[in-house]
């Protein structure tokens, strides 16, 4: 393409993708927030495609709908997280690409975290979901349809069932305990009465003792009376342990069940930290993989944690970095672990804890906002990295400069783009420009 390509947004995205397609000898304008007046100016007819690379959705939706206004049909790639938005685009400007970081290196994360492929891409319409996996190697591209294999369902019971009825903290833990000791006061208040009464009389006195509603019939010997009393007593105690586990499990949005479908698995599942748009699609993807997947997110209030809820995702509120999180997410035990916050430093410090106390799980950080991402992962090996910013502008270059790839796959200091007939265009990773 001899014709120059306008790149909007200063984001670290944005810059490498100005990078990528400078090193694809391609021309850039790259300009930070211009005004409609500023767009006219710089959509000239040399200008024959625009990536608007930005953080905001609606942001980056106005600055599409005046770009196709100004000129339309003009090649246009748009970095879009929400779903709505994407739609609305989609009806709206049917000459443009669009794309989240999530969903262009999300194959190759889950890919490395589960299978012995590069990558694994979900095909076929919603109502009939099907996969295949791809693979690159020595210039040639291997796709064969994948199963999920009838292993990973009977793991996914197990891993439900183990789950239930399990403390997560300190205040499941007093809602349990407090439970089963009511239950064991309960039954063995009615084994008592129910000799001298029938087992439904019997029953109904104790669970009255528990209760509060009334005072069971007089005992008929000395030692029914300081057995009684201390049942009384007692219930009090268990009762408001019960009740505080039940009014805390309330407030706190009910994030993780006790029992239900949004308990914390004790085995075969994921564990993925951060709650960002890259965390929320791995979510979904390994649902639909018949993968159970436990979430740590630091921020209650973070719009992931509501997303998770739909998706009956249980949602661990804490710091990633420390060891006693990681154990409530049974780290340990999990198939993998996904670092996939939005801060690389955050990323890093989770996987160097995950490794110090559990040396042998995968571990997966999203990393390649910094450069020194290269010297830190050389000197800790702390896990498998995975460049969602590089992926990204890798894709984006190449779908303003030719047909959108069908797969982005990391191959080591370069990124395999994996067009539509199956054939590879490697490119370097992409540095970042700074030209602004």
């Amino acid at each position: 393409m001899a014709a120059k390509v306008l790149v909007i947004g200063l984001t670290d995205i944005g810059r490498r993708t100005c990078a990528a397609l400078a090193d694809r000898n391609v021309e850039v304008l790259h300009v930070a927030n211009p005004s409609d007046a500023q767009l006219r100016e710089l959509l000239t007819d040399d200008i024959a495609g625009v990536a608007v690379m930005l953080h905001n959705d609606i942001e980056a939706l106005r600055y599409s709908l005046t770009i196709e206004h100004i000129k339309p049909s003009i090649r246009l790639f748009v970095a879009i997280f929400d779903r709505s938005v994407r739609h609305e685009m989609e009806r709206s400007i049917p000459n443009c690409t669009i794309a989240s970081p999530a969903y262009i290196a999300g194959s190759s994360i889950i890919a490395s975290a589960l299978l012995d492929h590069d990558a694994i891409r979900r095909t076929g319409p919603a109502a009939n979901l099907s996969w295949e996996s791809v693979d690159v190697a020595e210039g040639l591209v291997t796709v064969s349809r994948f199963s999920i294999p009838a292993k990973w369902r009977m793991q996914k019971v197990s891993a439900l069932i183990s789950g239930q009825l399990r403390a997560y903290d300190f205040a499941s833990r007093a809602l349990l305990m407090g439970l089963l000791a009511l239950l064991t006061m309960l039954i063995s208040d009615a084994l008592i009465l129910s000799k001298d009464m029938s087992i439904a009389k019997a029953f109904y006195s104790a669970a009255a003792v528990i209760a509060g509603v009334t005072a069971p019939e007089t005992p008929h010997a000395g030692w029914q009376f300081v057995q009684s009393g201390s049942f009384m007593l007692l219930t009090i105690i268990f009762i408001a342990m019960f009740g505080a586990g039940v009014v805390n499990h309330i407030l706190n949005g009910r994030r993780v069940g006790i029992v239900g479908r949004r308990v914390i698995p004790r085995k075969y599942h994921v564990v993925i930290v951060g709650l960002g748009q890259v965390g929320i699609r791995l979510c979904k993807e390994l649902k639909l993989l018949q993968i159970p997947v436990v979430a740590i997110e630091q921020n209650e209030n973070a719009r992931g944690v509501l997303l998770a809820r739909d998706l009956n995702v249980p949602v661990i509120i804490g710091n990633a970095s420390d060891i006693r999180t990681l154990q409530r997410a049974k780290v340990g035990s999990a198939k993998a672990l996904l670092a996939m916050a939005s801060h690389e430093e955050d990323n890093i410090s989770v996987a160097v804890a995950a490794r110090t106390k559990f040396p042998k799980t995968v571990i997966i950080l999203r990393a390649g906002t910094n450069d020194a991402i290269e010297e830190t992962r050389s000197l800790f090996s702390i896990g498998q990295v995975s460049d969602v910013n590089g992926l990204t502008a890798a894709f984006v270059a190449q779908s303003l400069l030719d047909k959108s790839p069908n797969v982005i796959i990391p191959k080591g200091p370069t990124v395999a783009a994996v067009t539509t007939d199956s054939k590879v265009l490697l490119q370097a990773n992409p540095g970042r420009c700074f030209c602004n």
